[in-house]
C-alpha cells in the first residue's frame, strides 16, 4: 500500500493542447504549474497557461522535450514535486519513470515496470499470450532482420500489417498486400519508428479485413483497485491514425461491453497498473475481439471517456500519483449519453492530406456552442510548425443519445474559421455527416473506400460566393478610403469619395479572381446600398453591412446570408453554411515572372527533413520509383519517379532540412529514349 505524498508543484512534460489540458486542472487543484518550452515554443500558449516556464532547448524535439537529463535538471531546479508526461514524447517512456523516481520526482503515469511490460507492443502480445488473451495471428520475435520479417510476413499470408514495436499514434505501421512491396515497407516502417521512438524493432500482424478498433480505459491507484470506464471506438481512421473517437462504442451490448471491460482490467492487473492506461482490442465482423496494444498514459481521446462519465482523468491522475485510492468501485460508474471527438488538423486532405506549416492568421473556434467542448493548445497569430504534430484542437461534442452528438459535432465544424493555413475541417464535417458513421455500421477501412466522398474534388465558387466577395472587397476600399480622408483633414475633398463616380458614365469595378488554375472576371457596380455582381453571364445584387472581423449580414437578391470574407494579403476565404472557398485576388500591377521552370524537376510539397536519398546522379530510374523521402510532422513521405528518366541534379542530401517547393531532385525524361530504357 502506498503512502499519501505531497504533490504541491507540478512540471508539465509536454507542449501544446495536452500541456494546456493538464495545466487547468492542476490549477484547479491548486498545484503550482511549471511549462517547459523549445525555441519555437518560447510565446505559446502552453507556457503562458503556466505559473512559470523554463526554456528546454531547440526547437526540434529530439534535441528538447525529448531530453530526459534536461526535463529532469529543470525539474530539480524548479523545485516539482511530480512531473506529468502528458502523452507522446516521454509518457511512455520507462527510462524516463525509473529516473524521475532516482531522483525523488513523481512520475504521472505508471511505474516503469509496467511501461516495460506493456509499452513494447511485441512483449505486450508476449504477456498476454501467456495470460491466455486471444491475438491476432503474427510475429514479435527478437530476430529483427529484413530477411527474417519478410520470411514471417509470407509465412502469415499476405496482407500483413507492419507495426513499430514501440511505436503508436499510426507512425511506423504499413499494409503490405504483396511480395514486391515487402522490403520496401519494411525500411520506411524501420526508418519512421527509429525517427519518432528511437526504436526500429518491428512486428508483423496479419492484417484483418474490415475490422472495428474498440479500446477501454483503465484506472488503478497503488491500493489495489482496479476499475475500467468503457469502451471507446476508434474505429474511423486514416493510415492507422484516429480521425474519429467515441464513447461508447455504437452496436456494443452489455454483454461484450462487461468482457471488454474485464478483459482490460485484467491486463492491467497483470502487471501491476497504476494509474490511467488504455487497453486495446481488435473486433472482427463476428464480434470477437484480439488484444492488440497497452497505451500506458492518457489517450488524446480521453475527453470522450470524461464527458460520459463526468470524471476528470487528470485530476483522478494527480491524485493517485500521491498516493490517493480511487474513491469508487466498478459499481458506481456508469454512463451518461455520447461523446464524439475529431481531431482538427492544418492539413490538405485534396493532397492526400499533405500536413501544412504557417501562421494561424485567423482562428475562430466554437467553444461557446452547447454540448461542445475545445481542446487546443494555439492561438490566432501563432503558428504551426515543421517541428510538431500539426494537430490545432479537438472538437469534442457531447448529447444525450449519439444522434445528439453527431448533430452537434457536425454543427460546430461548420463554424470553424481558420485563415493562414489548409486544415481537414470539411472532410471531417463531410465524414461525421457520413451515412456509414451517423448509421455505426462502419470499420476501420470506410475512409480509405469512401475517400472520393469525403474528399470531393475542390469546385470553383458559385456566382453567390464571388459576390459575396466582390461585396466585400467594395466595402473593405470604401472603408480604407474613408479612413484615408479622415486622415488628409479634408473628408469633403472629391478625392475622397468611394462610391466609384465617373463623370459621365456608370461606375463599375472590375476584378479578376483566381481559384487554382481558373481566372475568374467580375464586374461590381457599386449601388447606393451595395453592389451588383456580373460573373459567368450571371448578375446578382448584393446589400449588406461587413463588420472589421469579415462577418457579413447580407442579402443576395433579397434572400439572406451570413457569411465570414477574411482578407489575407492576396487571398479572400469566405465561410458560409458550414463551407469555405478560397481565392486569389488578382493584382493587374503585378508583374509576372516569365523564367523557364525546370523539367523534370521535383519539389518538396512541404518544409521537410530528407531522412533517405535513394539515388545517385546519372542513376536510371523507372516510373513509381522511391527517389527521397522526406519527414515532416513525425510521418514519412516518399517522392516517386513520375516517369522513366535519370537523375540529372540532387540538390539535397540525407539530413538536409528543406522548404517547400525546393528541388529536391531533376529527372532527365528524355534520358531513357536515347539508352534504350524505355
Amino acid at each position: 500500500m502506498s503512502e499519501s505524498r505531497p504533490l504541491r508543484s507540478l512540471l508539465i512534460a509536454n507542449r501544446g493542447e495536452i500541456a494546456c489540458r493538464v495545466a487547468r486542472t492542476a490549477r484547479a487543484m491548486g498545484i503550482r504549474t511549471i511549462a517547459v518550452y523549445s525555441e519555437a515554443d518560447a510565446d505559446a500558449p502552453h507556457v503562458r497557461a503556466c505559473d512559470e516556464a523554463w526554456p528546454v532547448g531547440p526547437a526540434p524535439a529530439a534535441e528538447s522535450y525529448l531530453v530526459v537529463d534536461r526535463i529532469l535538471d529543470i525539474a530539480k531546479r524548479s523545485g516539482a514535486d511530480a512531473v506529468h508526461p502528458g502523452y507522446g514524447f516521454l509518457s511512455e517512456n520507462a527510462g524516463f519513470a525509473k529516473a524521475c523516481a532516482a531522483a525523488g520526482i513523481i512520475f504521472v503515469g505508471p511505474p516503469a515496470t509496467a511501461i516495460e511490460a506493456m509499452g513494447s507492443k511485441a512483449g505486450a502480445k508476449a504477456l498476454m499470450e501467456k495470460a491466455g488473451v486471444p491475438l491476432v495471428p503474427g510475429y514479435h520475435g527478437a530476430d529483427q532482420d529484413d530477411g527474417t520479417l519478410a520470411d514471417a510476413a509470407r509465412a502469415i499470408g499476405f496482407p500483413v500489417l507492419l507495426k513499430a514495436s514501440a511505436g503508436g499514434g499510426g507512425k511506423g505501421m504499413r499494409v503490405v498486400r504483396s511480395d514486391d512491396e515487402l522490403l520496401a515497407a519494411i525500411g520506411a516502417a524501420k526508418r519512421e519508428g527509429k525517427s519518432s521512438f528511437g526504436d526500429d524493432r518491428l512486428i508483423v500482424e496479419k492484417y484483418l479485413e474490415r475490422p472495428r478498433h474498440v479500446e477501454v480505459q483503465v484506472f488503478a491507484d497503488s491500493h489495489g483497485h482496479t476499475v475500467h470506464l468503457f469502451e471507446r471506438d476508434c474505429s474511423a481512421q486514416r493510415r492507422h491514425q484516429k480521425v474519429l473517437e467515441e464513447a461508447p462504442g455504437p452496436g456494443i451490448d452489455a454483454g461484450t461491453r462487461a468482457r471488454l471491460g474485464k478483459a482490460a482490467v485484467d491486463a492491467a492487473t497483470a502487471v501491476g497498473y497504476v494509474g490511467a492506461g488504455t487497453v486495446e482490442f481488435i473486433m472482427d465482423e463476428s464480434g470477437s475481439f484480439h488484444f492488440m496494444e497497452m497505451n500506458t498514459r492518457l489517450q488524446v481521446e480521453h475527453p470522450v471517456t470524461e464527458l460520459i462519465t463526468g470524471l476528470d482523468l487528470v485530476e483522478m491522475q494527480l491524485r493517485v500519483a500521491r498516493g490517493e485510492p480511487l474513491p469508487f468501485a466498478q459499481d458506481d460508474l456508469s454512463i451518461t449519453g455520447h461523446a464524439v471527438e475529431v481531431r482538427l488538423y492544418a492539413e490538405d486532405p485534396n493532397r492526400d492530406f499533405l500536413p501544412q506549416t504557417g501562421h494561424l492568421e485567423h482562428l475562430h473556434l466554437p467553444d461557446t456552442l452547447p454540448g461542445i467542448r475545445i481542446d487546443s493548445g494555439v492561438v490566432q497569430g501563432g503558428a504551426v510548425s515543421i517541428h510538431y504534430d500539426p494537430m490545432i484542437a479537438k472538437v469534442i461534442a457531447h448529447g444525450p443519445d449519439r444522434a445528439a452528438a453527431l448533430t452537434r459535432l457536425a454543427s460546430a465544424l461548420g463554424e470553424v474559421r481558420v485563415v493562414g493555413v489548409t486544415t481537414n475541417a470539411g472532410f471531417l464535417k463531410r465524414l461525421v455527416e457520413h451515412p456509414g458513421v451517423m448509421g455505426g455500421a462502419f470499420d476501420t477501412g470506410l475512409i480509405a473506400r469512401e475517400i472520393d466522398v469525403l474528399c470531393p474534388p475542390p469546385e470553383p465558387p458559385p456566382t453567390g460566393i464571388v459576390a459575396l466577395i466582390a461585396f466585400a472587397e467594395l466595402q473593405a476600399e470604401a472603408e480604407t478610403a474613408r479612413r484615408r480622408a479622415s486622415e488628409t483633414g479634408d473628408p469633403h475633398s472629391p478625392w475622397a469619395r468611394s462610391d466609384g463616380w465617373r463623370l459621365n458614365d456608370q461606375a463599375y469595378q472590375d476584378l479578376v479572381l483566381i481559384d487554382g488554375e481558373i481566372r475568374i472576371p467580375v464586374r461590381a457596380m457599386p449601388l447606393p446600398d451595395g453592389v451588383r455582381v456580373t460573373c459567368a453571364g450571371e448578375t446578382v445584387s448584393v446589400t449588406g453591412t461587413r463588420a472589421p472581423d469579415g462577418t457579413l449580414d447580407a442579402r443576395i437578391d433579397g434572400i439572406r446570408r451570413s457569411a465570414h470574407v477574411m482578407i489575407s494579403g492576396a487571398r479572400r476565404v469566405v465561410f458560409t453554411e458550414g463551407r469555405s472557398w478560397v481565392v486569389t485576388l488578382e493584382d493587374p500591377l503585378a508583374v509576372t515572372d516569365d523564367a523557364e521552370e525546370i523539367g523534370g524537376a521535383l519539389t518538396a510539397p512541404m518544409p521537410a527533413k530528407v531522412t533517405a536519398v535513394h539515388v545517385q546522379v546519372g542513376d536510371p530510374v523507372t516510373r513509381g520509383a522511391p527517389l527521397v523521402v522526406l519527414e515532416a510532422m513525425k510521418m514519412e513521405h516518399t517522392i516517386t519517379a513520375p516517369a522513366d528518366g535519370t537523375v540529372a541534379t540532387l540538390p539535397v542530401g540525407e539530413g538536409d532540412l528543406v522548404e517547400e517547393g525546393a528541388v529536391l531532385v531533376s529527372l532527365d525524361l528524355a534520358a531513357s529514349d536515347r539508352t534504350g530504357n524505355t
